[in-house]
């Protein structure tokens, strides 16, 4: 995070490297925006980087107050997540014969993990007795559980019989190592070229899916975005946009020629 911060700021400094620091006001924050981040196209997220480290660095350092409400921040792009069918689903987490290939992806995929959570994974944050995942320091430093179906329960069962993880639930070549995630995107590539899935499906589609799947079974969105472990339920509304099941149920008016 500092790192980010102390880039964008030397790129602003930069900017302005004739002009005296203490002489740098309001009016230079909204020039360079528009001069520099505008019209380089630069991204409403590096915008965002940029200005709050600039507001940052004159709060603390110069004690000068920028006023970011003056500046003109592009929209972001608002695009919908990437959704699979439980069809294609089944037949990713089924081309794999390796149990540990296999077992990854469908942990990944029936509890909504994100990469770095399913591979942060140990043998003892699998509780079988109370069916559920735990999840520790997720994502936002934040604990957090999800259920295990009996399906991945046996599957679980199977997979320690025959792997028997130690330290990590998945280990990678290396004893006390976790799988790695490249290693994990090349499972996942290796089951697309299997199935002949021409979309270009990422890790993250899995989670993606579980979601929307959970939604179009009827589960309430309060749950999905504790389950998610999302701060904001705007974050988990998105996957309203993308579940089919209450738009298919429309009728065209085609139909009716």
């Amino acid at each position: 995070m500092w790192y980010l911060i102390s880039e964008a700021l030397k790129s602003f400094l930069v900017f302005y490297r004739t002009k005296a620091i203490s002489a740098i006001d309001n009016d230079d924050v909204i020039v360079y925006n528009n001069e520099y981040i505008l019209k380089n196209n630069l991204s409403a997220s590096y915008q965002n980087q940029i200005t709050n480290a600039i507001k940052l660095y004159f709060k603390t350092m110069r004690e000068t107050k920028i006023d970011l409400d003056k500046i003109h921040r592009p929209k972001r792009s608002k695009t919908l997540p990437n959704v699979l069918s439980k069809e294609e689903v089944k037949a990713i987490l089924e081309a794999h014969s390796n149990i540990k290939h296999k077992m990854m992806l469908s942990l990944m995929y029936s509890c909504g993990l994100r990469c770095g959570e399913l591979l942060a994974l140990q043998p003892v944050h699998i509780d079988s007795k109370r069916n559920i995942v735990l999840l520790k320091n997720a994502k936002g430093k934040k604990d957090r559980i999800v259920p295990l179906s009996p399906k991945i329960l046996e599957m679980l069962r199977d997979y320690f019989k025959t792997c028997k993880p130690k330290t990590w639930l998945f280990e990678g070549q290396n004893e006390g190592e976790p799988y790695s995630a490249k290693s994990l995107q090349s499972v996942l590539k290796q089951s697309l070229e299997k199935t002949n899935i021409k979309k270009p499906v990422t890790l993250h589609w899995l989670r993606h899916s579980y979601a929307t799947h959970l939604l179009e079974s009827g589960t309430d969105l309060r749950y999905i975005q504790e389950l998610l472990g999302h701060n904001s339920s705007k974050t988990t509304e998105i996957y309203t946009h993308v579940s089919t099941k209450s738009i298919q149920q429309i009728k065209s008016p085609f139909d009716d020629l």
